[in-house]
């Protein structure tokens, strides 16, 4: 039953909704409570059955009276639950909890939920229980439940808080902290309550805080939403770290809640670090919610937080300077504290998020009194100059985040100064320019990435200083030319600074001495890989009106004339020049381009190798002449309303643009979901082979040597050949496919390259077509292969979809042993003995091992006949064993002897290469599980 009930649970978790859609929610819960009820169950596998009432109370209690019902019978399994049974009480406790506020039982004022709170406090208040920590573990519980409570329905607990500040009072363990945390909370928003009533004051606070036992449910929750933007009229406000805070007119009669908050004070350096953060940002709120409770009341505290090493004391600290400015800090705590933060935000002992963190209170520094007016949230502070930030200027060796994170408040520092005095500009730029070096000489892609962020960031700031941004631009342009791969990286820089920067020129600038540098390099000199890369700044050029496209053209016309270039037929080169060929279809000087262009798309009809792309090239020649420049442009721009949806039919009024990467129609569209898939088909390299027939065997004195000879190099390694479905997904928009190329990407090194594979078609409702996967392994491993596929539909258009990863498992490597035909079974198994005395005598990479599991023989001969029958190389006989060898490509060999002794099924094995014995033992593990009754 125990089983039953952790097989449910597996598939609860994996999928709630859809699970309860295939059972009755009611019926399930009724279950479930039946089973926490159940004496027999043990406390583990009830603890594992309340985790749907945790996680999920609102899909199994739809309705407030489930919640109800559910609550009432958890109680009830509470009430008869054995003192001792901690652990389960806690989760019982937590489950009541969310069952109540998420089927607002508690807003709701139901009977439930006020007997569930007078039970919470029954446990909360068995205070010192100084003799055995379990019951400590429960009290914890339930005051973390209280506080859930409060914090779902503000000012539910409000009437109790001099109830809950005598059990902070006498509570002396480690659960004091706990307690004070719950009191501040109901504190905080028992105070908020105050300031929305009209006419509260100090006499409404002094009954507060002196008030009677019972929980407040009168209250109207609506009105207390701690994230209500809406205030009374009669509530004044002050701007503070919250924003607007609600004010509570007092005046300076406070003296209970100003000895509730010293006290709490007073006792904070007891508490961790986390604990005394949270207590000093609540005590925040309530010290600026009752101005007559004066912020100098925090100042016995400050000489510790000033020093303080803790990330969440120290922000706590600035909120706190935050909210009350000058009226707590001084300005010798002002200049301490920014120097603190220098000095943190470079210390050699913190982690690199810390020191970012340090670094942002700097960028966020809240002033005594700023001066800064602007709409920006980041601004230095008047004390920070460029003397005192000289420690953070960037250094290459700093990682990306700390490198970038420095750049951006030195270029805050010296926004403000001249081009002409400006040393600290010109340190910032040759930092930049140290940096290019770097990728210059070949850094890897997170060097890379660092740079152009930190080339963007220099422009943002400093766009206006032309000598730096034009050197620059140059030297971005040089660096192209020499890693044509960091096209990307320069177009999207392009882009970002267009969008963010409108006003500046600068991008066009860069843009113009691309195009210029491409069109000037020698042809000659250019590889393929080079040329792809250069249509695509191209097509990026392109797209700028204000930039002359003749010597783009020509350099397209120069690519496309060498015959053998447009007769290798390369797609994606062939992509890559109709791209730019579109884009000039934009071009507002298309008139001027009319003759180059026509030629072009001419030349690419007759001569290309490839029939999509003659096809487009076509289409394109087609509307360059046919159709007027402003019709063409209106037809291009349209964009597309069902972009990842199939185009009903091929007419000049439904032809659609690109849009930022994603393809249009005239080119290749990506579907939204995986049209086809591979399923495996048994293979006969790994189980359905012939065995060799028997045959007189040939004088073979040493079968090792001759096997050696024949087949001991890698080369001479057989290809692991696996035969797949290619299988229509069942898509309706996509009836028939043709012309389908799979495309294979290795996820690790193990495998040789795998070349496409063509498919003529593949139709709707029709048996699939096989494919053979021919793998040459570097290493026997499991792999898994990306696969994708393009295709066209039967109104002509291409298709990029992606297919389901495809695993290959670790004994789909396994290949009978490449041995001469003539070869019997008996040199075989010399062959097999051989090599286990090679294995079991060496030491360099050879291992031997021993795997046992429990079978009866029948068992043990169906597991032989199912899994090993085509790589035996003898039967068992006298000695009843059996023999497996198998051949793992490129050179690895796995041998095992399966014997039957008295306790268990012994599985000794050997192998050539020890790394594989993890992947043995698992298969092993896999197949002996399989048979009934088998346990390893």
């Amino acid at each position: 039953m125990a089983d039953n009930w952790h097989g449910r649970m597996r598939s609860f978790s994996r999928g709630p909704t859809r699970f309860l859609s295939e059972t009755n929610p009611e019926v399930f819960l009724a279950e479930l409570l039946r089973e926490l009820r159940d004496d027999r169950a043990s406390f583990s596998l009830k603890v594992l059955l309340l985790s749907p009432l945790c996680e999920y109370p609102d899909l199994l209690c739809s309705s407030d009276s489930e919640g109800e019902e559910t609550a009432l019978d958890l109680m009830s399994v509470f009430s008869q639950c054995p003192p001792k049974s901690t652990q389960f009480r806690s989760h019982l406790l937590v489950a009541l909890t969310c069952v109540l506020i998420c089927t607002s039982c508690v807003r709701s004022r139901s009977r439930v939920a006020q007997d569930f709170l007078d039970l919470l406090f029954q446990v909360a208040q068995d205070v010192n229980d100084y003799n055995d920590d379990t019951p400590r573990c429960l009290r914890a519980t339930a005051c973390d439940c209280l506080q859930e409570m409060e914090a779902c329905c503000p000012s539910l607990l409000s009437q109790r808080l001099e109830f809950l500040s005598g059990l902070r009072q006498q509570e002396t363990s480690r659960l004091h902290q706990v307690y004070a945390g719950l009191q501040i909370v109901v504190l905080r928003n028992a105070v908020y309550q105050l300031t929305q009533e009209p006419g509260a004051g100090a006499e409404h606070l002094k009954c507060l805080l002196g008030g009677n036992v019972s929980v407040a449910w009168e209250v109207d929750q609506d009105t207390f939403q701690t994230d209500s933007k809406e205030s009374s009229m009669q509530s004044s406000l002050i701007q503070g770290s919250m924003g607007t805070v609600p004010t509570l007119h007092t005046g300076p009669d406070c003296k209970e809640l100003r000895a509730v908050l010293s006290s709490l004070l007073e006792e904070s350096y007891l508490f961790t670090p986390l604990c005394q953060a949270a207590l000093l940002h609540r005590l925040t709120e309530v010290v600026a919610m009752v101005p007559g409770i004066p912020p100098a009341i925090f100042r016995a505290q400050l000489l510790r937080l000033l020093g303080t090493s803790e990330v969440c004391l120290f922000h706590a600290t600035l909120l706190m300077k935050c909210t009350f400015t000058d009226s707590l800090f001084s300005a010798e705590d002002e200049a301490f504290l920014l120097k603190r933060l220098l000095v943190l935000s470079q210390h050699a002992l913190l982690s690199t998020p810390e020191k970012l963190f340090y670094m942002d209170c700097i960028l966020h520094f809240p002033e005594n009194r700023p001066i800064s007016c602007g709409d920006s949230d980041e601004a230095l502070p008047v004390l920070l100059t460029p003397q005192i930030a000289s420690t953070l200027l960037p250094t290459v060796f700093n990682d990306s985040a700390t490198l970038l994170a420095r750049l951006h408040l030195q270029s805050l520092l010296y926004l403000e100064e001249g081009e002409e005095e400006s040393r600290g500009l010109a340190c910032l730029y040759d930092h930049l320019t140290s940096m290019l070096n770097i990728v210059e000489c070949g850094g890897s892609r997170e060097i890379v990435v660092t740079f152009f962020r930190a080339a963007y960031l220099f422009l943002f700031y400093f766009s206006q200083v032309q000598s730096y941004c034009w050197d620059l631009s140059e030297q971005l342009c040089r660096l192209y030319l020499r890693h044509t791969r960091l096209a990307p990286h320069l177009i999207n820089l392009v882009n970002q600074t267009q969008e963010r920067l409108p006003e500046y020129t600068w991008a066009l600038g860069l843009l113009r001495g691309l195009q210029n540098g491409i069109t000037k390099a020698p042809l000659g000199q250019l590889s393929l890989h080079n040329i792809s890369w250069h249509l695509k700044v191209l097509m990026r050029v392109a797209k700028e009106g204000e930039i002359r496209q003749h010597s783009s053209l020509g350099f397209l016309s120069s690519v496309i004339t060498p015959s053998l270039l447009c007769v290798g037929g390369d797609w994606r080169l062939g992509n890559s020049l109709l791209g730019v060929c579109r884009c000039m279809l934009f071009h507002p000087t298309l008139d001027c381009l009319f003759t180059s262009l026509a030629d072009i798309l001419q030349h690419l009809v007759c001569c290309y190798g490839d029939t999509d792309i003659q096809d487009h090239a076509r289409l394109y020649y087609t509307l360059l002449t046919t159709v007027s420049r402003e019709k063409l442009a209106m037809m291009l721009a349209q964009e597309a309303a069902e972009s990842g949806q199939q185009v009903k039919k091929r007419t000049l009024s439904c032809l659609m643009a690109e849009n930022e990467g994603l393809t249009g129609a005239l080119t290749v569209h990506q579907t939204k979901t995986a049209v086809l898939r591979l399923t495996l088909v048994p293979s006969e390299a790994t189980g359905e082979g012939e065995e060799l027939p028997e045959k007189e065997t040939e004088d073979v004195t040493e079968p090792l040597e001759a096997y050696r000879a024949q087949f001991g190099e890698p080369s001479f390694a057989p290809d692991i050949t696996l035969k797949y479905q290619l299988v229509h997904m069942q898509d309706p928009c996509f009836e028939q496919l043709f012309s389908i190329r799979l495309h294979f990407v290795l996820t690790d090194d193990n495998y040789e390259p795998l070349q496409d594979i063509s498919v003529p078609c593949v139709f709707r409702g029709r048996p699939p077509p096989v494919v053979q996967l021919k793998l040459k392994p570097r290493q026997p491993y499991p792999t898994t292969l990306r696969v994708s596929a393009i295709f066209t539909t039967q109104d002509g258009f291409s298709w990029h979809t992606p297919l389901p990863d495809v695993h290959v498992a670790f004994q789909q490597t396994f290949l009978p042993v490449p041995t001469h035909p003539s070869w019997a079974r008996e040199v075989r198994l010399q062959l097999f003995e051989r090599l286990w005395d090679e294995i079991s005598s060496e030491t360099a990479d050879c291992a031997v091992s021993l795997f046992c599991c429990q079978l009866q023989k029948a068992d043990l001969n169906v597991l032989v006949g199912k899994h090993f029958c085509h790589f035996l190389v003898s039967h068992p006989g006298d000695k009843d064993e059996f023999r497996v060898l198998f051949f793992l490509p490129p050179q690895s060999h796995l041998l095992l002897r399966v014997q039957c002794e008295e306790d268990a099924v012994h599985f000794s094995i050997a192998s050539d290469s020890w790394q594989l014995l993890p992947l043995i033992n698992a298969y092993l593990l896999t197949v002996t599980s399989s048979q009934e009754g088998a346990t390893c």
